[in-house]
């Protein structure tokens, strides 16, 4: 068994994780790595998220040995997921093995569409939807009506955000952007089973709009797969009991 600890940026702060084998027996977080990892100790191994090249879609969301686990990349269309953001799937993955479908992760700024089939990540789809809807004050929840409007005719989402902005309706702003994505990212979940991870009350406007649409949904907290993860990283790195 082997003392080994794990550190990334998980979109907000630094966190780090301190295992024996598997197992987490201490977590930290902080401004940068060295608040991060202060009060560990000295460790043998420093595994980093996001550290490497990225992996060009389809791969393995497994890792090989190199010293962190790198994010993905796709080159048509051209996007890029994090390494955290990879590291939430692998977690997803080692609690549904061999899961073929598509999963929605939902960061502050960003959300991403993966599909996922035997273990490996085939491709993705990201939307700025998030940032565009702080950068415009939208709030939560989305309007209904307006998640449906801009679902049918995305090509008027520009109209469609000015008649809100004029009408002061930030649900509607969030809605209508919500609905665009949906109909940008439909050969995403049309048809498929969908896996939705957010922070709890982050998946509310995704979840009800997909479910209107008759999607198969699972709700899952990041937080929830992470002990996941970071064991399924030990089993390749060969730090399982």
């Amino acid at each position: 068994m082997t003392d080994w600890a794990v550190i990334g940026h998980d979109g907000q702060r630094h966190r780090a994780f301190a295992l024996s084998g598997p197992r987490v027996t201490h977590q930290s977080s902080g401004a940068d790595e060295a608040a991060a990892l202060a009060g560990f100790g000295a460790t043998q191994r420093l595994y980093r998220i996001g550290e490497g090249r990225p992996d060009t879609l389809p791969c393995p969301l497994l890792p090989g040995h190199g010293p962190g686990l790198a994010g993905l990349t796709q080159d048509h269309p051209a996007d890029v997921i994090d390494g955290w953001v990879r590291l939430i799937l692998l977690g997803f993955a080692a609690r549904h093995p061999n899961w073929d479908g598509v999963v929605c992760v939902l960061c502050d700024t960003l959300s991403h569409w993966v599909h996922l089939s035997a273990d490996e990540a085939v491709s993705c789809q990201s939307f700025l939807t998030p940032t565009l809807a702080s950068a415009l004050g939208a709030t939560m929840p989305p309007d209904s009506a307006a998640i449906s409007d801009s679902l049918s005719r995305p090509e008027r989402l520009a109209a469609h955000l000015r008649s809100a902005q004029v009408t002061g309706t930030p649900g509607a702003l969030s809605g209508h952007l919500l609905g665009a994505e949906l109909a940008a990212a439909r050969p995403y979940w049309l048809g498929q089973s969908v896996a939705l991870i957010a922070p709890d009350g982050g998946a509310l406007g995704y979840g009800d709009a997909l479910a209107a649409q008759g999607v198969p949904l699972a709700r899952h907290d990041p937080e929830s797969l992470l002990p996941d993860a970071l064991a399924a990283l030990a089993q390749v790195l060969g730090f399982s009991d």
